[in-house]
């Protein structure tokens, strides 16, 4: 079991910035892949980025060059760089791990952004 904790959900207007924080615990040895994923009312979830233990990135097509996504392994954290927002950005963002070896993957419980137009 792995424990997520999202923080830094908001209200911001257009054009402007948040930085979502992701904390990890419980059983966290293991975890290859932590993310990013949001959904919006009515709407699928979708991915906004992924990083794995190493540090490489992905990012889904509509926040590439605006979000930056990093992860601290040391102290267990994920982090969520959102610059250049945009209402469509509105939605829940939650947290995700997943573990390849026993194939389990985890969620928190989610931190509302709203962005205004």
């Amino acid at each position: 079991q792995v424990q997520l904790v999202e923080s830094g959900g908001g209200l911001v207007q257009a054009g402007g910035s948040l930085r979502l924080s992701c904390a990890a615990s419980g059983s966290i040895f293991g975890i290859d892949f932590m993310g990013w994923y949001r959904q919006a009312p009515r709407k699928q979830r979708e991915l906004v980025a992924q990083i794995t233990s190493g540090g490489l990135a992905n990012y889904g097509d509509s926040v590439k060059g605006r979000f930056t996504i990093s992860r601290d392994n040391a102290k267990n954290m994920v982090y969520l760089q959102m610059n250049s927002l945009k209402p469509e950005d509105t939605a829940v963002y939650y947290c995700n791990a997943q573990k390849i070896r026993d194939w389990s993957v985890s969620w928190g419980q989610g931190t509302q952004v709203t962005v205004s137009s």
